[in-house]
């Protein structure tokens, strides 16, 4: 097994990798910028090094500088976590050709699914359903009207290199398509260095449903079940389950061989997510492949008892899968709901500022995620993520009550979070009853007195502020208490000198 795991990452899902490497018996190496440098991750890892400035960029995005420190301190592996430099081929092949191992797949296999005209490609070669449109980039508006009109509208543009909700739009008829065209491809090259553009057929009302799959370096590959990720809001997931109300047993073993299916395709290993839409039929399409651990794995790590990190890490180390697809079955229900640091009565406008009290709740069945605590700053310059709250219960109903529970008890002071509306959402009838689709949030009537309640209710963060600001000394002395058990910590070192 690796002796020293360098994590190429930040906040919660650095805090997990750090945690599976600690029950491994591995040592854990964090990096930080100059904004993290008493960030919960920084703390809590082995070791700790400034990589640079607050920008990404200067830091958690300099590639040579990370390869160089793995190289210079001993880590024999890299764990990249999600985003940054997660799905980048060229980081990977860097990693690679370093001698270091790369706790995730292949570049080989990332280039293939990096592109998402190539990959609709190859998933069709391979009897994987894709969404009806094009293989390959439109050269034209013209090619591109000719295209919709023959498969009706409405469609998607979508950028070929995109993700994450950037660079897509709903063109509903031809006279849209000009300007629909030019602006898409305008955001596709400065999101992502490339302005190609494809066309899809706009599925209406569809659901997100995702298959968790694990394959090895000696052919071996499992899928952990299906996630539904539905509750989005500008295209980004906030509330998922496991397994999916929608899902029956006949269309699980359908989507499941689908997405091994895709996964052989590319000559996958690591862990991975085939991205489904699916429509009121129950008829799915492949959507994309995420080439990485993905925000929302604890809920199938609860329904299944599969440590996917630890998984991840074993595979890279060149072992096989630990279990067979006959070993493990789905076990109750859990939901995860991203705490943020945003104001969803302000079209989700992200709140920047210190926290100035944290205290996550806890008891039978519930799980934190969280990369934050007292005193930690929420900056610009990151994802405003804060925690995922995991839920986990012998049914859907008694998860969804436990996760109200859960969220009441959550109380974070001196920004404002999100956790109303998640409260709000999951006791709407149609969360309830499982009848809703990615449109859900966006379909909200924000002028109904229940959206606008929301609103009222973020002041009291504010008002917890102040009820809890004589805490903050003794919360600071408390966590000084916990840095003294950390050793051959860099942050330690250097301010405790």
């Amino acid at each position: 097994m690796f002796n020293k795991i360098l994590i190429a990452n930040r906040g919660e899902i650095a805090v997990r990798i750090i945690k599976a490497c600690q029950e491994l018996g591995i040592k854990s190496a964090a990096i930080y910028s100059d904004v993290d440098l008493t960030s919960l991750h920084t703390r809590m890892a082995d070791e700790a090094y400034h990589i640079g400035a607050a920008t990404a960029s200067e830091s958690y995005l300099n590639k040579n500088k990370i390869i160089e420190l793995a190289r210079s301190i001993g880590a024999d592996a890299i764990h990249p976590g999600y985003g940054f430099f997660s799905e980048n081929a060229s980081f990977i092949e860097d990693v690679e050709q370093s001698g270091i191992s790369f706790i995730g797949p292949s570049s080989k296999s990332v280039k293939m699914m990096g592109s998402k005209t190539a990959a609709r490609t190859l998933m069709s070669k391979h009897n994987v359903p894709v969404v009806p449109g094009t293989l390959e980039a439109i050269k034209d508006a013209e090619e591109g009207i000719k295209f919709s009109a023959k498969i009706g509208f409405p469609i998607l543009l979508k950028a070929s290199a995109g993700g994450g909700g950037k660079g897509m739009r709903k063109v509903s008829n031809k006279d849209e398509f000009q300007s629909a065209f030019e602006s898409t491809k305008r955001e596709a090259l400065k999101s992502f260095a490339n302005d190609e553009v494809y066309i899809e057929k706009f599925i209406e009302n569809p659901k997100h449903i995702e298959v968790q799959i694990i394959a090895d370096k000696h052919g071996n590959y499992r899928h952990v079940f299906e996630r539904e990720c539905s509750i989005q809001r500008r295209h980004q997931k906030i509330i998922e389950e496991a397994p999916s109300a929608f899902v029956d047993q006949t269309t699980r073993d359908k989507i499941t061989e689908a997405a091994i299916q895709a996964a052989k395709a590319c000559g996958y290993f690591n862990a991975g997510t085939i991205e489904f839409l699916m429509d009121s039929n129950k008829d799915f399409y492949f959507l994309e492949m995420n080439t990485r651990i993905q925000v929302e794995h604890p809920v199938t790590e609860l329904i299944s008892g599969i440590d996917l990190v630890k998984e991840q890490i074993s595979i890279a180390d060149g072992n096989k899968i630990s279990f067979e697809q006959n070993e493990i079955k789905i076990n109750g229900f859990a939901l995860e709901c991203r705490i943020y640091a945003e104001d969803p009565a302000n079209n989700f406008l992200p709140s920047t500022g210190k926290i100035l009290h944290y205290q996550e709740p806890n008891g039978i069945g519930v799980r934190v995620d969280s990369g934050f605590a007292a005193d930690s700053e929420i900056s610009i310059h990151y994802d405003p993520m804060i925690a995922k709250l995991i839920s986990w219960d012998s049914d859907r109903s008694k998860a969804i009550s436990r996760m109200n529970r859960a969220l009441n008890e959550f109380q974070i002071a001196g920004i404002i979070v999100n956790t109303n509306f998640l409260s709000y959402i999951l006791n709407t009838k149609e969360f309830r009853t499982g009848k809703y689709d990615i449109n859900f949030i966006d379909n909200l009537n924000h002028s109904d007195s229940s959206v606008k309640r929301i609103d009222k209710s973020n002041t009291g963060n504010e008002i917890a502020a102040s009820v809890f600001a004589t805490l903050i000394k003794s919360k600071q002395k408390t966590t000084s208490k916990k840095i003294t058990s950390i050793k051959n910590n860099k942050w330690w070192e250097q301010n405790n000198e």
